[in-house]
């Protein structure tokens, strides 16, 4: 079992590497530039090219069923759960095979609006309720792995 974890813009490293280590999980940190990671048995540091989607599928090559994959990317998440993964959002929320279709039209909607000139605003800001709610679904998600 290990976490994979699509970190460019991902808030909730941290809270990764403490429920890791509790749990004593290897974690892959995955990137497109070099990320400082904690000096740790369990920690891997992944920098994949610069080419479009590299970290995404480094991540999916890997998911499977014995993966928890870190992620905010809506097509990637689709990418590790057919693959067989559990997948979690930064804020906690679990993406399943049930949400994913759903989560998937959304975006495309959004994209069409934006595209189409639409003001829109992006997600909630994150915040200290996200970041626990994190915690407790990463913790939940490896003690049923």
């Amino acid at each position: 079992m290990r976490v994979l974890v699509d970190a460019d813009a991902c808030p909730v490293k941290e809270e990764v590497y403490r429920v890791a280590w509790r749990r004593a999980v290897p974690v892959a940190i995955v990137a497109n530039s070099r990320l400082r990671v904690p000096d740790h048995p369990l920690v891997e540091r992944v920098v994949v090219g610069d080419a479009f989607d590299a970290a995404d599928d480094w991540i999916a090559d890997r998911a499977g069923s014995d993966a928890v994959v870190v992620t905010a990317d809506i097509l990637l998440a689709d990418r590790c759960l057919k693959a067989g993964a559990t997948v979690l959002a930064p804020t906690g929320k679990p993406f399943t095979l049930a949400s994913i279709g759903a989560a998937i039209a959304t975006r495309a909607i959004m994209a069409d609006l934006r595209a189409g000139g639409d003001q829109l605003g992006g997600p909630a800001p994150f915040g200290k309720t996200d970041r626990s709610r994190f915690l407790q679904a990463l913790d939940t998600a490896l003690a049923r792995r």
